[in-house]
């Protein structure tokens, strides 16, 4: 009999798993992989094996589906599938990745019904991701509560940025009780460090800057392999221009709204975090290839979809050079996730921005997508590594099982 990992990544409208499957319980490939996106319009699964031939597929048509509050029993009918699916394999566990762990959790855990109250007591820290992270293991609770389920956690990367880095000039009491700054997307970063020392890089032991660029975007300062600074702040909201985020603002555009616009906390949360980054500078789309697309089509009519571009580009290029002080040099400058690793221009304008610092970028390389995009007489490597969380979610559930064993 195998042993299967289920590796869970849940979104606010959407759930992506990822099978592992292993016959000694150490050496796991690669199963198969799924999707069930439109959660609250119109939901869709696929699922396929690892050459991606698809394996399952359904829609759900009828409009009561089309409601966030039936997530629960979506999550449940692709649950039974996979379960049924994996009969004849043992499932080791379940992994999944927790947008916020908290002043407690810097390291993997094993769920019980304490630690998915904690976890839950974090929701107006993160209302709009840590509930999603949590539905699929609440379900799991109820119905498997056999089945071991291990949380990992995106803050926990950050653990090692220093106190000045953590801090808002608040009041103490503020910080104490848990208004700081923590840092996300550390999953991905933990895989640009894995990857970096699995091929027994030198940037493994120097300055980098790794910038995390999807409908989520980040930048985060790495040295020796650990974080001394990064973007998002106390919310995933912080930091860069996103899909449909403000990033960085005066919090007093809040209060502006509050008083002068007479808006709930309600209106002004759905502005700031989905009416707004690319989407709301743009008026076209919250996604990069639309709005590079936009441009190309219909250039100087595209007014608004350039804005939107230069705006992000502007702010990416403003948050490297902050983390690269804080670094005190740098020695590598690496693009990953969706962004990260396909916009070609991008990558392209913000190398070529920042050629005074000595980079220089190969364009050929860049356009062909090639991992190293900089020239050899360039002072600081430029690479695109694409990302891998789920990965790093299966190596630390073995890693958290082997030590429970060895404990045992």
């Amino acid at each position: 009999m195998a042993s299967v990992v289920l590796i869970i990544n849940a979104g606010s409208s959407s759930l992506k798993f990822s099978l592992y499957r292993s016959q000694n319980n150490s050496d796991f490939e690669l199963y198969s992989k799924g999707l069930l996106e439109g959660i609250g319009s119109g939901p869709h699964l696929k699922i396929t094996d690892r050459q991606d031939k698809i394996i399952h597929e359904k829609n759900w048509t009828n409009g009561r589906y089309a409601k966030l509050d039936v997530r629960d029993e979506l999550l449940d009918q692709v649950l039974k599938w996979l379960f049924d699916f994996i009969k004849k394999d043992r499932i080791l566990a379940i992994g999944h990745r927790v947008v916020h762990g908290g002043m407690k959790y810097y390291r993997p855990v094993v769920i019980d019904q304490k630690i998915y109250s904690y976890l839950d007591s974090l929701t107006p820290f993160v209302p709009l991701h840590q509930p999603a992270s949590l539905a699929p293991m609440k379900v799991i609770m109820d119905k498997y509560p056999d089945i071991t389920q291990v949380a990992c956690f995106d803050t926990a990367f950050h653990a090692t940025m220093p106190d000045k880095a953590k801090r808002f000039a608040l009041p103490r009491k503020y910080y104490d009780s848990g208004l700081r700054r923590y840092g996300f997307h550390g999953l991905s970063y933990h895989y640009i460090v894995h990857y970096l020392q699995k091929n027994k890089s030198p940037l493994i032991k120097g300055k980098i800057v790794v910038a995390h660029l999807g409908n989520g975007s980040s930048v985060a300062a790495i040295n020796k392999g650990k974080s001394i600074d990064t973007s998002m702040s106390f919310t995933p909201l912080d930091g860069l221009v996103m899909g449909t985020r403000t990033g960085q603002i005066d919090p007093n555009v809040v209060l502006y709204m509050t008083r002068e616009e007479k808006r709930s906390p309600d209106e002004i949360e759905d502005i700031i975090w989905k009416q707004s980054g690319l989407l709301g500078v743009s008026e076209v789309s919250s996604d990069m290839r639309g709005l590079i697309h936009e441009i190309a089509q219909n250039g100087p009519k595209s007014k608004f979809a350039k804005q939107a571009l230069d705006l992000f580009i502007y702010k990416l290029i403003g948050e490297i050079g902050r983390l690269i002080v804080c670094l005190k040099g740098i020695d590598g400058l690496i693009f990953t996730a969706g962004i990260g690793a396909h916009a070609t221009y991008v990558r392209s304008v913000v190398c070529q921005t920042l050629s005074w610092l000595g980079i220089e970028i190969d364009e050929q390389a860049n356009k062909d997508g090639n991992e190293l995009i900089s020239t050899s007489e360039s002072n600081i490597k430029v690479y695109t590594i694409p990302t891998n969380e789920e990965f790093i979610i299966l190596k630390e559930i073995q890693q958290l099982l082997l030590n429970s064993k060895q404990r045992a």
